[in-house]
């Protein structure tokens, strides 16, 4: 049993984004449990939630309420599925998938009434209100407090409120929203600005906060006459349109290389300084950190990578963009949540210069290599058995050892998203197909313990790593063999 067990991937499925109403109320409770026991029928390990900011804290600073997220946890609790809890601090509304409109909580939005430059804005001025632009990390903006402390103070009031889920370890992860989508990135692709897919999206930077940093760095580096880009095209443009991406453009001039590092670095800062955050609030429960990164890949071919870079993925030829955010979350024991691992190539139009099977092994291997546990999620929601084929493959790319753990294998794997359709018919004896192969085809484990290695305690971040060493740029590496095409497969 112990060697069938090595080889078990847990699967989660997220709740609907709406399962607790914009105005703080568990609807419905006898329609999720519903779903929940199909669910365990289907010998699923748990569910994701997002815990949405805009909820707990509307009514004022400090102001939490808690009680429709500790009806809905009781209720999954009660159906034996244990859960992954996003700290949601990012709007839902007016993005791909986005069923529901939950603002920030609205005493954050009047602040941005008087100082809109707390919100990330693009070259001509247009603001997007998903998420504080991360130039405001640490100005006392917020009533006096920093969006760091105030998302500290949120996540201190999760712990406190939520302690039976947390020490019975009812909550096995804990996913901390770094911006949009709860994603770390910038906001670059937003579809309620106009944005379609395949456009290269733009740099999110022009808020003043972010301008003034930029201009005092390159100062500070003896480029005083350096500014932000002023030649990226907009959102739907294709690479070559424009002067910055184009073939030889002007992100491979001196001036070019040295704005994206800082744009990539910022992202990552503020990813790191969160995450010390969760660390202190969390350390002592038995939940593993997690964060997640966009599945950007449309233009992944294109030698600039232009839709990775503009949402802050400094990712090119010659340099890695992904191995510097797994090394960073190496210092918080974080799980890396990557998206897309459903994707084939030639699933993608051949315009779009769209690779998602090669962006998937970059970023695996990268983040294996930084001695990080890797999850995953699909992008879109899918049901054929060549979607669930190709999270197979992701999820354990060296295919299952009979006779001992295989070389590489996810820490889980969460399916987007719980509905009804999923449920039904056809769907459904697709759906428990898939998960008895991300399970080894062994008998569902309800003790995490018996397939995780690292559930334990958690503790502080390790000694923090010098920045220069957390930033350097990261050479791309051949990929892990994924070589699993043959294994156990899904069939219709």
């Amino acid at each position: 049993m112990a060697n069938m067990l090595q080889n078990y991937v847990p699967v989660y499925a997220m709740l609907p984004l709406g399962v607790v109403t914009p105005d703080n109320n568990f609807q419905n409770p006898d329609d999720i449990k519903r779903q929940l026991y199909k669910l365990k029928e289907a010998e699923v390990d748990g569910v994701m939630v997002d815990v949405w900011w805009g909820i707990i804290e509307s009514k004022g600073p400090k102001q939490y309420s808690w009680n429709a997220y500790k009806s809905l946890f009781q209720v999954i609790k009660d159906c034996g599925l244990r859960i992954q809890a996003i700290m949601s601090f990012h709007q839902c509304g007016g993005n791909v998938g986005d069923a529901v409109n939950i603002p920030l909580p609205q005493w954050v939005l009047q602040v941005g009434d008087t100082n809109p430059d707390i919100f990330y804005t693009n070259r001509r001025g247009t603001r997007n209100k998903e998420y504080l632009t991360l130039g405001v990390d640490n100005e006392p903006i917020i009533g006096g407090r920093t969006p760091i402390q105030v998302y500290s103070d949120f996540m201190n009031s999760f712990k406190d409120n939520m302690a039976d889920f947390l020490d019975c370890g009812q909550i096995v992860d804990m996913e901390v929203g770094l911006g949009p989508a709860g994603e770390l990135r910038y906001p670059s692709y937003p579809q309620n600005q106009g944005w379609s897919f395949p456009g290269i999206g733009e740099f999110q930077c022009y808020d003043k906060y972010l301008k003034e940093d930029f201009i005092k760095t390159a100062t500070e580096a003896g480029h005083p006459d350096w500014d932000l880009p002023d030649d990226a095209g907009q959102y739907n443009d294709r690479p070559e349109a424009t002067g910055f991406f184009r073939n030889n453009g002007t992100y491979l001039t001196e001036r070019g290389k040295f704005f994206l590092t800082w744009y990539s670095n910022k992202l990552l800062i503020h990813g790191d300084q969160i995450l010390d955050e969760a660390n202190k609030a969390f350390c002592g429960c038995k939940v593993k950190i997690a964060a997640k990164v966009s599945g950007i890949h449309w233009w992944y071919n294109d030698a600039s990578h232009a839709a990775e870079v503009t949402a802050g993925y400094y990712n090119i030829q010659d340099r890695d963009g992904y191995r510097p955010i797994a090394r960073m979350l190496s210092r918080h024991y974080g799980v890396l949540d990557f998206t897309c691992l459903e994707m084939k190539d030639n699933e993608q139009p051949g315009y779009t210069e769209s690779a998602p099977q090669e962006l998937v092994k970059q970023v695996l291997s990268g983040s294996w290599r930084e001695t990080i546990e890797v999850a995953g999620e699909n992008a879109l929601p899918r049901y054929d058995p060549n979607a669930y084929n190709q999270m197979l493959l992701n999820a354990r790319p060296n295919g299952v050892n009979r006779n001992g753990p295989p070389n590489l294998k996810m820490y889980g794997l969460t399916y987007l998203r719980l509905c009804n359709q999923l449920l039904d018919g056809w769907n459904y004896g697709v759906f428990k197909q898939f998960v008895k192969k991300m399970h080894a085809d062994q008998e569902y484990c309800p003790n995490p313990e018996n397939y995780r290695r690292h559930i334990v305690p958690l503790e502080l971040s390790k000694p923090a790593i010098p920045l220069k060493d957390l930033l350097e740029a990261t050479k791309p590496m051949e990929p892990l063999p994924f070589d699993n095409e043959t294994d156990m497969k899904v069939t219709g």
